[in-house]
């Protein structure tokens, strides 16, 4: 087999795999895209994300905003020491976020099927 072919048959896939690898990144890129959680403070909000919120008894109006806590599923850090992330049926999540210039706490168990919002309150840190 000639160098000008092998040549061409690798030119061939490469153009294959560049037009896969294109069409992926602009998926990924674009606004319903793909997300890629490989860590796990990602995986966790992802996985709150993806559940209806409910809100518990005790948590005050004012705080039953659910623009406010998607911005805390999206953009807030997990604190992993002080969740219970091995409880059962429902799991117990902190998660921090910084609204208007304050630390904000959240606590959240993520059941199954739902999400329930216990508590929202400035952070001690």
């Amino acid at each position: 087999m000639g160098f000008l072919k092998r040549l061409g048959w690798y030119l061939v896939g490469l153009s294959i795999g560049l037009i896969f690898l294109v069409f992926f990144l602009k998926k990924k890129s674009g606004e319903g895209g793909i997300d890629f959680c490989y860590l796990p403070n990602c995986r966790v909000l992802k996985d709150m994300r993806s559940k209806p919120l409910t809100f518990s008894e005790s948590l005050p109006e004012q705080y039953r905003d659910t623009m406010m806590i998607k911005a805390f599923l999206k953009d807030g850090d997990v604190d992993f020491g002080k969740s219970d992330t091995k409880s059962e049926p429902c799991k117990t999540y902190f998660i921090y976020h910084e609204i208007d210039g304050e630390a904000m706490e959240l606590q959240a168990k993520n059941c199954e099927d739902s999400v329930e919002v216990e508590s929202l309150q400035k952070s001690n840190e």
